[in-house]
């Protein structure tokens, strides 16, 4: 009997290291802008392995989900008083920029959920 169900999982995997890329590809500058400006060297040390990881030939799933959860962990933690002085000080919508980001990270985290 063939067993469909690992091969569903592994092309679930790649899948959604896939969709991380394009979603990089698309918003990762205005990340990396956001993660600078809130001076978060965990999230920004994260956002760079994240960048090479999905550029590689052979996905390292784990290591994929692991920087997308400190990513979304750093997000998270943000208070309004912090996120306030940012978008004053940087001309930049730091809360509506981190709820947003925060919810496609949680996003893309949701799709590798299904990849166990």
């Amino acid at each position: 009997m063939l067993n469909t169900f690992n091969t569903e999982i592994s092309e679930t995997r790649k899948d959604a290291a896939a969709e991380t890329r394009k979603h990089l590809l698309q918003h990762g500058a205005s990340l990396s802008k956001l993660l600078d400006a809130l001076d978060e060297l965990e999230g920004i040390d994260a956002l760079t392995d994240l960048h090479r990881m999905v550029e590689e030939a052979l996905f390292d799933i784990q290591g994929i989900r692991q920087k997308l959860h400190i990513i979304h962990d750093v997000l998270a933690k943000q208070t309004l008083s912090k996120l306030d002085r940012i978008s004053y000080k940087h001309c930049l919508p730091a809360s509506d920029e981190t709820r947003w980001h925060g919810a496609r990270v949680g996003e893309l985290l949701a799709r590798f959920r299904h990849a166990k």
